[in-house]
Order: structure tokens, then C-alpha cells, then sequence
């Protein structure tokens, strides 16, 4: 089963607004899921796992703000169960 999340064009601020939203969903589940463990394996997971999502962004924002025009994004979320 797939959700089709994102499929369009977008203007830089947008594209930039969009990326950053969804990310900070991703960074607030994680922080979640260490303010209820105690096993410091997984907390160590989901710190590198935030750090790396913060990288992302930040490099993706890069890339946006040197192009032009439209932004084209395309999200899907592959549910396999």
C-alpha cells in the first residue's frame, strides 16, 4: 500500500516551509520515543537518527535557496506489512 504524501511544485519558501515541517515531525516522534525509553542503545539510535535529520534539512535547504524556479517534490510512503 502506497500514500502518495506529497506530489506538486512549489516556490522555494514553500518548498523550504514543507521539508522543514515534515522533518520536525520526524525530529518530535524520536524526542518522544527518548523521553519514554531508558535503554540507552535506543537513545543513542534516535539522537544519531536526529542528527542526521537536521543534517538533511539543512543541506536540502541549501540546495533549494541556490536554484530557480519551482521546486518539484514527490513524497511516497511505501507501507509494507
Amino acid at each position: 500500500m502506497n500514500i502518495n504524501l506529497i506530489q506538486g511544485s512549489y516556490t522555494t519558501s514553500e518548498a523550504i516551509d514543507l521539508l522543514h515541517k515534515l522533518v520536525n515531525v520526524k525530529i518530535k516522534f524520536h524526542e518522544d520515543k527518548i523521553n519514554q525509553s531508558s535503554n540507552e542503545e535506543d537513545i543513542k539510535m534516535r539522537e544519531h537518527r536526529i542528527k542526521a535529520l537536521q543534517h538533511d534539512l539543512a543541506t536540502v535547504r541549501h540546495k533549494i535557496r541556490t536554484g530557480q524556479g519551482k521546486i518539484e517534490i514527490k513524497s511516497i510512503i511505501d507501507i509494507q506489512a
